[in-house]
């Protein structure tokens, strides 16, 4: 599995939130949460499929809430969601 792309888009997405204005705390808290479990994950050779499949969704969630809040930190968030679905995570 090639994890280069998804640890950039990660990179990116935190130099986007120290750059956001009128951050959320709750936002930040759960960005923090998915980012922490994307690194576990990573961490392991053999991947749960139902924590893998639960990642997808709640990046997508999240994507969503910012799409409204953020709308500058959304794009990150759907590529984010959108390589966690190509990787099989």
């Amino acid at each position: 599995m090639d994890t280069n792309e998804l640890k950039q888009t990660l990179i990116k997405l935190h130099a986007n939130l120290e750059t956001t204005e009128n951050l959320d705390p709750e936002l930040k808290e759960i960005l923090q949460v998915l980012d922490k479990d994307i690194q576990a994950l990573l961490d392991k050779d053999d991947a749960d499929d139902s924590i893998s499949g639960e990642l997808v969704d709640r990046s997508q969630a999240i994507s969503a809430k910012f799409a409204a809040e953020h709308p500058q930190l959304e794009p990150i968030l759907r590529e984010l969601g959108q390589i966690l679905q190509r990787m099989g995570i």
